[in-house]
């Protein structure tokens, strides 16, 4: 993607609230729907670093640096109205699914700049 292209539909002081979490074949995936567009197109995050990526969609960019640092996550998908996230194997999806709903309640200004990517993920028991 071309710098500067969004294909967000973030805007500062959006939030979102999640309808509903839904199971997929992978037991590391969920499928999360929202209660409305988060993107207008795919938008991927197959790992931490692709959200520091200098061509990072520069809406999305942000949150998902936030949700990788404060849910986990290894990887996320934002199209339309949802969202798929993967969580490590070891990690349980209770911790995981109130981290995601914290940060969609209180997302990042979209032009948030990047911070050092995180090191360590959170606590698997929680």
């Amino acid at each position: 993607m071309a710098p500067g292209a969004a294909r967000s539909g973030y805007r500062p002081g959006m939030a979102w609230r999640i309808a509903s979490f839904e199971d997929t074949p992978n037991p590391d995936a969920l499928k999360c729907r929202l209660d409305r567009p988060i993107s207008h197109g795919p938008v991927s995050f197959r790992r931490p670093e692709d959200a520091h990526a200098e061509d990072a969609d520069p809406g999305l960019a942000p949150l998902a640096r936030t949700l990788f640092a404060q849910a986990g996550l290894t990887s996320i998908l934002f199209l339309g109205d949802w969202m798929a996230i993967n969580k490590p194997p070891k990690v349980r999806w209770a911790g995981v699914r109130r981290a995601v709903t914290r940060v969609l309640a209180d997302p990042p200004p979209p032009d948030t700049p990047p911070d050092t990517p995180p090191d360590t993920p959170p606590d698997p028991a929680s």
